[in-house]
This record gives structure tokens, sequence and C-alpha cells, in this order.
């Protein structure tokens, strides 16, 4: 039994290396062609175009253009009017596809129009003004303004949840320091942010607000004045439109 076992070891250790792709298995190497025998065909299979150009378009580099910025939305300008009555100018709109919803900010000194364009699109806003007439029974209140500004975070933020269409938020946004958390919030819900800017000159206001009810300190206006900046589009805005006064209204040189 011992010297059989040997015999067909001896057998096995002539056979060559194995070649075969098809298997991989020993002893199954590709057959020895005879003299009156053919090679088999092996087909060749050309590249398809389509694949060849993806291929060269996947390893050619992109090509950047170091003076393109940023998608540009867009702007627009109006004109405050004489009277609280006079209706809005109508726009044509442009067909793009359509948001969850809009959130409006608005950004200017107090005086420079904010709450009259409110009431001339009959817009009820969510307001800091409002706010602490609720929380404090005072409009003037004004040493809760963390308390004032989380809470109308969370508003806007319960209104973006029961996907409200559109909404306006009625404060100051003087820097984009202060307008980063709303466009942040706005944009994780999918809305689109618009920003309404107030560039109304400071003489203006200062005049404006004298006139008022409740009026700010002139040392006060002035320290927002040099806080004020204009919106950009970089800031994540889709749309701006800005706001002048008419030339008669506007401080002489």
């Amino acid at each position: 039994m011992r010297e059989w076992m040997r015999k067909i070891m001896r057998r096995r250790s002539k056979r060559g290396l194995n070649t075969s792709e098809s298997t991989g298995k020993v002893g199954q190497e590709l057959p020895t062609l005879g003299p009156d025998q053919v090679a088999p065909l092996q087909p060749s299979y050309p590249e398809p175009v389509a694949s060849a150009r993806a291929s060269e378009s996947a390893q050619a580099p992109e090509t950047i253009n170091p003076e393109a910025g940023p998608p540009v939305g867009r702007y627009e300008e109006e004109t405050q009017p004489d009277s609280v009555g006079t209706p809005p100018e109508e726009h044509p709109s442009v067909k793009t596809r359509a948001p969850r919803g809009y959130v409006v900010l608005t950004i200017g000194l107090p005086g420079s129009g904010k709450t009259t364009w409110f009431k001339r699109r009959g817009v009820l806003p969510l307001s800091s003004d409002m706010l602490r007439s609720i929380l404090f029974d005072d409009i003037t209140e004004q040493r809760y303004q963390g308390l004032v500004f989380s809470t109308l975070r969370s508003l806007l933020r319960a209104r973006l949840i029961a996907k409200m269409p559109w909404n306006y938020v009625d404060a100051t946004n003087l820097s984009p320091h202060e307008r980063r958390q709303w466009i942040k919030m706005a944009k994780s819900f999918g809305y689109e942010v618009h920003a309404v800017f107030f560039d109304v000159p400071l003489e203006v206001c200062l005049d404006r607000n004298q006139k008022r009810e409740r009026s700010v300190s002139e040392d006060v206006m002035r320290a927002m004045a040099q806080r004020l900046r204009p919106p950009h589009f970089k800031e994540g805005f889709s749309k701006i439109t800005v706001v002048r006064v008419k030339a008669k209204d506007a401080p002489e040189a």
C-alpha cells in the first residue's frame, strides 16, 4: 500500500506549474496544441467611444476660474413713498425651482422706515418690540436682549416647522454676525433667505427718530450706524432689496 502511494506522488511531482486562468486548480493546465490544431480565436473588444471620453474627462483636471465668485442672487431697488397707503410695486417673478418658503430679514437703523415697509404690505412681522410688549409689558425694556432674541428665534423655528411659506423678521440686523443665525436656521429647513436693506442716510434717521414717540438717543444711533454693514450674497441671501429715500428727503450736502 505504501509503495503504491509513493508511485502516485512521484507522478504528481512530474507535472508542470499550473498556468490555467480559468480554474486555478492544480493539474488543470492549459492544453498543449498539436501540429494540426489551430489556436482558438481571442476576441478583441474595442473600447466604446463614450467610455473612452468619460475616462479622458475623468483624468483631465478641472478648469477653475479664479475670478469667478459665488452664484449671484437677485438685486432690486425701491424708493420710499410719501404715504403708507401707497401699494408696493409689482416685480415680474423669475421662474425657478420653488423653495419650501422664504425668510425675509430687514436691515437698517431705527427710523429708516422698516415699520412703514411692513405696514404698506399688510405684514405682521416677528418683532423684538412686539416681544418686549408681550414679555415685559414695556416696549422700551432693554435689559433682557438675550432672552428677547432667543425667544424670537424660537418663534421663527416654530413657523418653519409648521411650514409657513412667508416669514418676516423685523430687527436692525446690523452686522453679518447678527444675521448669521437667522440665515443658518432658515437654510437648515430648506428656506430661501431675502434681505431688505434700508440704505437711508443717518441724518434722515436721526430726524425721524426725534419725531417718534419712543426715540433712541443720538449717541446710540451713531454707534449703531458705525456697526451697520450692507448685506451681501455671500452671506447666504438669494435676493437683496435696497430701499432708499426720495431725493427731496435726503439731507443736503
